[in-house]
Protein backbone atom coordinates (compact mmCIF):
# COMPACT_ATOMS: atom_id res chain seq x y z
CA UNK A 1 0.00 0.00 0.00
CA UNK A 2 1.39 3.52 -0.86
CA UNK A 3 1.62 5.53 2.07
CA UNK A 4 2.38 9.54 2.31
CA UNK A 5 5.81 9.15 3.03
CA UNK A 6 6.87 7.00 0.26
CA UNK A 7 5.34 9.29 -2.32
CA UNK A 8 6.62 12.32 -0.42
CA UNK A 9 10.08 10.69 -0.59
CA UNK A 10 9.66 9.90 -4.44
CA UNK A 11 8.91 13.52 -5.16
CA UNK A 12 11.83 14.78 -3.16
CA UNK A 13 14.23 12.43 -5.18
CA UNK A 14 12.59 13.75 -9.02
CA UNK A 15 14.67 16.82 -10.10
CA UNK A 16 13.88 20.31 -10.01
CA UNK A 17 11.47 20.60 -13.07
CA UNK A 18 9.41 17.39 -14.14
CA UNK A 19 6.39 16.75 -16.31
CA UNK A 20 2.97 15.61 -14.56
CA UNK A 21 3.88 12.41 -16.56
CA UNK A 22 6.84 11.59 -14.90
CA UNK A 23 5.51 12.07 -11.39
CA UNK A 24 2.24 9.69 -12.34
CA UNK A 25 4.94 7.06 -13.69
CA UNK A 26 7.11 6.98 -10.34
CA UNK A 27 3.88 6.85 -8.10
CA UNK A 28 2.30 3.81 -10.28
CA UNK A 29 6.08 2.26 -10.05
CA UNK A 30 6.25 3.01 -6.61
CA UNK A 31 2.92 1.37 -6.01
CA UNK A 32 3.57 -2.00 -8.29
CA UNK A 33 6.27 -2.80 -6.09
CA UNK A 34 4.74 -2.17 -2.85
CA UNK A 35 1.69 -4.66 -4.43
CA UNK A 36 4.37 -7.09 -5.27
CA UNK A 37 6.21 -6.79 -2.14
CA UNK A 38 2.84 -7.40 -0.43
CA UNK A 39 2.06 -10.70 -3.06
CA UNK A 40 5.34 -12.07 -1.52
CA UNK A 41 4.63 -11.56 2.08
CA UNK A 42 1.10 -13.45 1.50
CA UNK A 43 2.28 -16.46 -0.61
CA UNK A 44 1.03 -15.28 -3.74
CA UNK A 45 4.07 -16.01 -6.19
CA UNK A 46 5.28 -18.93 -8.00
CA UNK A 47 8.12 -20.92 -8.43
CA UNK A 48 10.41 -20.93 -11.16
CA UNK A 49 8.99 -24.04 -12.48
CA UNK A 50 5.29 -23.10 -12.22
CA UNK A 51 6.16 -20.29 -14.14
CA UNK A 52 7.52 -21.74 -16.59
CA UNK A 53 4.71 -24.63 -16.66
CA UNK A 54 2.17 -21.27 -16.95
CA UNK A 55 4.14 -20.17 -19.58
CA UNK A 56 4.76 -23.05 -21.35
CA UNK A 57 1.93 -22.83 -23.97
CA UNK A 58 3.31 -19.17 -25.56
CA UNK A 59 6.78 -20.18 -25.22
CA UNK A 60 8.57 -22.02 -28.15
Amino acid sequence: MLTKEKVLQSLQDLPDTFSMDELIDRIILINKIETGLEQVKSGKTYTAEQAREKLKPWLK
